[in-house]
């Protein structure tokens, strides 16, 4: 009697499959959607439809491209910018303070040795 186990299909390679056979029905479809609905929508409710279904399109593309390891996951670009603003904000940290100083009608603002003063007329 033989002990082995049946192999069971990861979900990647199930969705895989899936999406490998039936993707480009998939895309097919989304796109005559977008070609039905600009026939029979009016120009206002085109935009919300054919931002949805361009979203869509870039989801299953995605997911195409995950799934059959095409490219391999990157950092998303925002972080990069804010890592960079981060270190920046913290390279002027050890600038001269600023400091606004509030008298009456009169806005005194002081940054190292320069001072600027503001009157209301």
């Amino acid at each position: 009697m033989s002990n082995e186990q049946p192999y069971i299909e990861t979900a990647k390679e199930v969705a895989g499959k899936a999406i490998g056979r039936h993707g480009l029905i998939y895309i097919t479809i989304i796109v005559a959607m977008g070609v039905g609905a600009s026939v029979v929508l009016e120009e206002g409710k085109m935009a919300a439809v054919m931002g949805l279904l361009g979203a869509s399109l870039t989801a299953l593309i995605s997911m195409l491209n995950g799934v059959a390891g095409a490219n391999p996951k990157q950092e998303k670009p925002e972080f990069e910018i804010m890592k960079e603003l981060i270190h920046r904000l913290d390279g002027m940290a050890d600038r001269d303070p600023m400091s606004v100083q509030v008298e009456g009608d009169k806005v005194i603002v002081r940054k190292g040795d320069n001072e600027t003063a503001i009157e209301r007329k």
